[in-house]
């Protein structure tokens, strides 16, 4: 890999995740896994306040592809989420993860602004692409269920004591 990107890389990289350190948007926390690589990052998300995984607190992975950020990074849940865009293995479909023409990355989103549509992503489901169809379907069709069962899987798996 050319060594002008892979030192752009990473100087954007250090800096994304250093702003996570002094100014954490809120419900937010990021940092790398080893401390002098950022490669793999995790990061522990509060459920936005409102919707039904709003008592949870979520764990993240975040792989940083070689040509980042010319490429989207790879997020996925650890912890598992009832929710129409999120599957079992905690993949996430959503545009921004995506390159075009299908998706919506650019170059010019930050890792913040990502967590940030993820976690906006959690109170605002999109039944109309989803990874989870029976869930997807509850959403359209049975709201109150979902919103039952989404809190009461958040308080199975994602309440710390």
């Amino acid at each position: 890999m050319n060594t002008m990107i892979s030192s752009a890389r990473t100087a954007r990289l250090a800096r994304e995740v250093k702003l996570f350190q002094t100014k954490p948007p809120w419900g937010v926390s990021c940092h790398p896994e080893k401390e002098d690589q950022c490669d793999v990052l995790l990061v522990k998300m509060l459920g936005p306040k409102g919707s039904p995984y709003e008592n949870g607190s979520f764990k993240l992975t975040i792989t940083i592809p070689e040509k980042y950020p010319f490429e989207p990074p790879i997020v996925k849940f650890i912890t598992p989420v009832y929710h129409p865009n999120i599957d079992k293995g905690g993949r996430i479909c959503m545009d921004m993860l995506k390159m075009p023409p299908k998706g919506a990355w650019l170059p010019t989103i930050t890792l913040e602004y990502l967590l940030i549509s993820i976690q906006a992503l959690l109170a605002n489901p999109n039944p109309d692409d989803p990874l989870m169809l029976d869930v997807a379907n509850e959403y359209k069709y049975d709201v109150d269920k979902f919103m039952e069962n989404a809190r009461l899987h958040t308080d199975k798996y994602a309440v710390e004591l």
